[in-house]
Formats: C-alpha cells, structure tokens, sequence
C-alpha cells in the first residue's frame, strides 16, 4: 500500500460523466512522467474497469503503468505511439508481449522500433553507450493521417504532423464528457508542448515540416482543444495560440522570431 500512494500523487486522473444530452461515454485519462526525460505516459478508456490504451510508455515506467492499471481495473488493448523516440517507446515491446496486443506508429517512424539509435544525437548514442537493451514488438500496425482508429469504445483521430521525427502523429478524440467539455482532447507527444514545441535537430527533424504541422495540423483545432503533451503540464491550444512564440510565428502575427526548440530526446 505505501508504494502505491506516492503514484497517486504524481498521476493526474482526469474522468468525466455522460453529458445530459447522451453525447458520449465517460473519458478517463491517467497520465504520469517517465523516470528518465519526464516523458509523459497516458492510459485512456471510457470508464474504470474497461478496456483502455496505453500511449507512449517510455523508460522505467512498467512498475507505475501496472499500479494504474491495477487502481483503475484497465485493461490495455493497444498501445499508441505519436513517435519513434526512445524516451517515448523504449517500454513498448513488454507492454505489448505481456498481453498479446499490438503498437500503432507512423511508417515513417517505423524503422526506428527495430533501431532507436537511427535518431538519436552523437551525443546520446553516446550516453546509451552505443549498446541499447531494447526488442522491437511482435505485432505493429502503421497509422495513416486523416484515420479513425475505433479502440476500446473511443473514437482516435490520427493526424501525421512531422517536423520533431518524421513520423509524429497528434491522437485526437472528442472531449464531450471530459471534465473539460472541450470539443476535443489531442494527445500531441512532442509536436506541441505549453509554450513551446518538439526540437528539429535529431536525424529526421525538420523545422520546415514542423511549422507546417504546425500551421495546417495545429491552428485549426478550436481554442477549448486540451492538449496532453508528451513533456510538461497540460495546456490548451487557445492559450498555445495567445502564448506560445512559435505558434505567434506561423500565425503571422508579429513578435520576436523564437530560438531553437530544445525539448525532447
């Protein structure tokens, strides 16, 4: 029991009822921060005691992820994945082969589940030591931009935003019933973090396809669209699009030109 109450603490557990108009089923998201880079792992379903899915289990989170699916009778179905970053998948393959399922990811994210190293710096290839204890998972399906996945009651959205990888995907679902009532909640990795966005300079990033995701993927989503980020607080785009510097660039509306992204592996 004493292990169990430090978790619950450092997991925000975000749960809605049926609206009175019936417009959808209770949304339950319980996310926590990885023990290395703070990555952010999320587990959705409808309802305590359902079916869920798991998103982006990084390192050292197996221990924490089982103690919430245990407090809140889940059980996983799926697990998706907004990119190919270690940080972000580095705990796939046992979540997925202890329970049979499979890991969505963008096709051109694809190669890096069977060699992470692909995107990684020089420098933290170097920190890994070159030699990475990581398996690739038995079953991977490929995500398509614009797709509908309909998992465990809930209806995902997949929109391929690239610039932080070549593969990153924002995961939108509607929010009707959320503790929000926001049109939608976007789990968004590392596209768009609260004030800030995923960094362009590993292998596969660009900023140009970033700004582009940005513009054509980002803006257009309503202000009262919660955003759950792959690093760092929850925010929501309408305080993106007042606040955050490189959303205040492709908007075209003036102020400062931004450095350079630093966040994500």
């Amino acid at each position: 029991m004493r292990r169990r109450k430090p978790m619950a603490r450092t997991t925000r557990l975000l749960t809605g009822d049926d609206d009175s108009n019936g417009r959808g089923a209770d949304v339950l998201v319980a996310g926590f921060p990885a023990d290395a880079f703070g990555t952010n792992c999320y587990v959705v379903a409808t309802a305590p005691g359902e079916q869920c899915v798991v998103v982006d289990p990084g390192i050292g989170v197996l221990d924490r992820l089982d103690a919430v699916l245990a407090e809140h009778r889940l059980h996983p179905a799926a697990v998706l994945l907004t990119h190919g970053h270690l940080d972000h998948t580095f705990s796939v393959a046992p979540v997925c082969g202890a329970r049979g399922i499979p890991a969505y990811v963008h096709p051109e994210d694809r190669e890096l589940l069977a060699d992470p190293a692909k995107a990684l710096s020089t420098d933290l290839t170097q920190l890994f030591g070159g030699r990475l204890p990581y398996a690739e998972p038995d079953d991977v399906a490929e995500l398509t931009d614009g797709a509908t996945l309909r998992l465990v009651g809930l209806e995902i959205t997949v929109d391929h935003a690239p610039g932080h990888t070549g593969g990153s995907v924002l995961f939108r679902m509607p929010g009707a019933g959320s503790p929000w009532e926001a049109e939608e909640i976007c789990l968004s990795g590392d596209v768009l973090f609260a004030g800030s966005i995923g960094r362009t300079d590993l292998p596969g990033g660009s900023m140009p396809r970033m700004l582009a995701s940005l513009r054509e993927k980002v803006l257009p989503l309503a202000d009262d669209t919660v955003v759950l980020p792959g690093h760092g607080p929850a925010t929501t785009i309408g305080r993106e699009r007042a606040t955050n510097p490189y959303l205040i660039e492709v908007a075209g509306i003036g102020g400062a030109r931004p450095a350079a992204p630093t966040r994500g592996l």
